[in-house]
């Protein structure tokens, strides 16, 4: 890892204790960051003492060069831009992470590289943590008078579908924290070993900086209007297995629910936060068989979406929500066959709904398919919970 630009962390404590860094992780955002430093720099107040700390991971386009080139010629004095550059693409979470162990700042900004994260929100954050009891202030979509602007319908479905799977896994209140935009007390991720997986880190401070007092506080996201997103299936796939480690770290340190109440809710919201993912996996399969296949019939793309999604339900539900690590081949097979069965009904309603609602034009077929899916999983949970999973119904 190498760091160039303007004078190392331990140079930059020799001429001016830092109150705040802001950390920047970037990959191919040469269209964005000379812009977005500049509009940094023009929204803090003039008697801030700050430093922007760019992480690069080799971005192809050569953002990293065109960001040190920025840092020799700033001329703002309490301004100080210092460039990460890493050898290779190490992933998001691990960029921040790397910016904020170089940081100087006893205030900590995170924020995307492409203009989604308006500059101007980073006062209101900062006075918010040094005029408050907070530790940690979250810039946040999902509170009165935020909003997202310019996202497709399955973008917003899956960032819903994350936020609702962080908040009932993990147990998490805060409304986004999904956000990758985030200020908070330097102090409280001390002694914190953090696993960097996943593109959110903001989730691994929520679940493992114990006793943290969090405010949310709006803001427009807005969709990149320059470069390319970076949520592809890998990122997909890294979150899921960031909460999974999330949700075995809190078991770890011995968390248990001794009422049978709230056991109920809490197995009742692990079944269908993977019914939602189920979601997902069924609208993606049936999506990529009709696009591979254009001569197929809709209703077969989504029965193939159902086999997937009934399999991958089937599998994280026995992991998680039950939590029977028992694999043993003929138990495992009748499970399956049970898990199978309950859902078969559910099936048949959804492919009706399907026909009835998207057949006969009445709404699109993303909206179809939900709708299908949330009547169809009636019943299912209570069922599995008896009969596949052999558990008292309440309990």
């Amino acid at each position: 890892m190498e760091h160039v630009g303007v004078p190392r962390q331990e140079e930059l404590l020799k001429i001016d204790k830092m109150p705040l860094s802001i950390v920047l992780p970037t990959y191919n955002e040469s269209q964005n960051i000379a812009r977005l430093l500049d509009s940094i720099a023009e929204t803090l107040p003039a008697d801030t003492a700050a430093e922007i700390i760019v992480v690069d991971d080799n971005s192809p386009d050569g953002t990293g060069d065109i960001a040190n080139q920025h840092a020799k010629n700033s001329g703002n004095k309490k301004l100080h831009i210092e460039v990460i550059s890493r050898p290779d693409k190490q992933g998001l979470s691990s960029a921040i992470l790397a910016g904020v162990q170089s940081a100087a700042g006893e205030i900590v900004v995170v924020m995307d590289g492409d203009f989604s994260h308006p500059p101007q929100t980073i006062p209101h954050m900062v006075e918010e943590l040094q005029d408050s009891k907070y530790d940690i202030v979250v810039a946040s979509r999902y509170v009165k008078g935020g909003s997202v602007m310019g996202w497709p319908f399955k973008r917003r479905l899956m960032s819903k579908g994350a936020t609702k799977i962080a908040q009932v896994g993990l147990g998490i209140e805060v409304k986004d924290p999904m956000s990758g935009f985030f200020a908070f007390r330097r102090r409280i991720i001390e002694g914190v070993k953090f696993d960097a997986i996943g593109y959110k880190m903001l989730l691994e401070i929520l679940v493992k900086a114990k006793g943290v007092r969090v405010k949310e506080v709006p803001y427009t996201f807005t969709n990149r209007a320059a470069g390319a997103s970076k949520l592809n299936s890998s990122v997909v796939f890294d979150y899921f297995r960031a909460v999974w480690k999330l949700y075995r770290y809190g078991r770890s340190l011995g968390q248990g629910e001794k009422r049978a109440s709230v056991r109920f809710l809490s197995k009742a919201g692990r079944f269908y936060t993977i019914g939602a993912m189920g979601l997902l996996v069924n609208y993606a399969v049936a999506t990529l068989f009709g696009s591979l296949l254009p001569g197929l019939w809709y209703l077969y793309a989504a029965l193939a979406g159902i086999i997937f999604s009934v399999t991958s339900n089937f599998i994280l539900n026995k992991l998680w929500t039950f939590e029977d690590r028992d694999f043993a081949a003929s138990k495992t097979l009748m499970q399956y066959t049970l898990f199978t069965g309950f859902s078969a009904p559910g099936a048949v309603i959804q492919l009706s709904m399907l026909y009835s609602l998207h057949g006969s034009q009445l709404i699109s077929y993303p909206i179809a398919l939900i709708l299908a899916v949330m009547v169809a999983a009636v019943g299912n949970f209570l069922l599995n919970k008896k009969w596949t999973f052999r558990e008292k119904i309440w309990s």
